[in-house]
């Protein structure tokens, strides 16, 4: 099936455009006209269109924030015993984010078309899958109250870990910036002042302080082409990494460094064990919560891992020994899935895997962080101490020659 964008009103003449799946325009457009829509247009969904994501919002641009104080609203609705499409009225009355507004409009309109709540989450291709998945599971079994509040607390605690990591790399990244903005000013700005101030006083000049007026002239002169070539290659990388290939080889090579790639492996171990773990609370199955949790991975060798996982444990594997098959998770945690299996509680132990990373991602970008910062003040230290040298150097010749 292909995607298509479509502009529709409905019957008291509210305009709705968004992403569609059909196997052709004509068989789209009927559908909507035969549910009592005007059906403006539908066209292909291209790549320009696809960034536009629907409404004219950006796919993905979710406030976590916003959705998570939804779903509190909404849970506490339906314990109070309303029906799904009266608790959906009322929050979108009192829905003040215009995007989510929207998304909860045609998700109310398409549950009045008959469509179960978790399709039409799914058909906004805006919320994450583990929530429309969390949404089928509670449909299936009858226990929609249960499985939303795993989810919330899913939420909370993704998001106090990544808060956490956020305020950790705050004062490292404005450390870099600072440092990188004061290289681009001296060697840009200030050395060729002193390039024109020798040139006037007509001294020789120490090997040093040539070799630096070189680099700020050549800096001042052709730092635009430099400019434009790192932002055309940081294109290219970026498209490339958006290929299976690209995400694949740029994933291994963070995966392979020293210090980095450890972090970025225990998170995803974290990431994935929360995900899988909450989903198998709510009663989903093992091999469709496996292939939930790894559409959440940002690492493309972790995910192809955990499917080629989900494939092993499909012909009858444990999920300790698919995963241990793959060489990928940590033999800690292959260990730990392996006890909660033969013990029947994977969901728990799951649990525990996530929450020991988490802490272990905290441990080691904290000591990450205690050894980046002197690193990056030395070498800030050492770059403006050489510029100033080598351009006070000839002042300090003249000077003493004077005397």
């Amino acid at each position: 099936m292909a995607e298509f964008l479509i502009k529709v009103a409905d019957e008291q003449g509210h305009l709705r455009q968004q992403v569609e799946h059909g196997y052709s325009e004509a068989e789209v457009h009927d559908r909507f006209a035969q549910q009592g829509y005007l059906v403006y247009w539908v066209k292909p969904r291209t790549l320009l269109s696809a960034r536009g994501g629907q409404f004219g919002q950006r796919s993905g641009r979710l406030r976590q924030s916003t959705f998570l104080i939804f779903n509190q609203q909404f849970l506490t609705l339906i314990k109070a015993g309303l029906p799904i499409l009266t608790a959906l009225d009322l929050l979108i009355k009192r829905q003040r984010d215009k995007s989510l507004l929207r998304l909860l409009e045609n998700v109310r309109e398409r549950v009045k078309g008959g469509e179960l709540l978790s399709d039409a989450f799914a058909a906004q291709q805006v919320f994450p899958k583990m929530y429309t998945t969390t949404l089928l599971a509670g449909e299936k079994s009858g226990n929609m109250e249960e499985v939303l509040s795993r989810y919330i607390t899913y939420q909370r605690m993704v998001q106090t870990f990544r808060k956490k990591l956020l305020v950790s790399l705050v004062y490292p990244a404005l450390l870099i910036t600072m440092v990188t903005v004061m290289l681009v000013f001296l060697i840009t700005f200030v050395v060729p002042k002193f390039a024109d101030l020798f040139n006037n006083l007509g001294a020789d000049l120490p090997a040093i302080t040539v070799f630096m007026l070189t680099i700020g002239l050549n800096a001042q002169k052709y730092g635009w082409i430099v400019a434009l070539v790192l932002i055309v290659g940081g294109i290219l990388l970026w498209r490339w990494k958006q290929s299976d290939k690209g995400a694949e080889r740029i994933d291994h090579f963070l995966l392979g460094l020293p210090l980095i790639g450890e972090i970025r492996l225990k998170y995803q171990v974290a990431n994935f064990s929360r995900i899988l773990g909450t989903l198998l609370q709510g009663g989903l199955p093992l091999v469709p919560a496996m292939e939930t949790a790894a559409e959440s991975l940002s690492s493309r060798q972790m995910l192809n891992g955990v499917n080629a996982a989900a494939e092993r444990v499909k012909e009858g594997q444990s999920l300790a020994h698919a995963l241990e098959t793959q060489k990928l998770f940590p033999d800690l945690a292959v260990e730990m899935l392996e006890v909660g299996e033969s013990t029947g509680a994977l969901p728990a132990m799951l649990a525990s895997v996530a929450e020991f990373y988490e802490e272990d991602v905290q441990t080691a970008l904290g000591a990450a962080m205690a050894l980046i910062e002197p690193l990056i003040l030395i070498i800030m230290a050492v770059f403006v101490g050489g510029i100033l040298i080598s351009l006070y150097m000839p002042i300090f010749t003249l000077g003493a020659n004077v005397h």
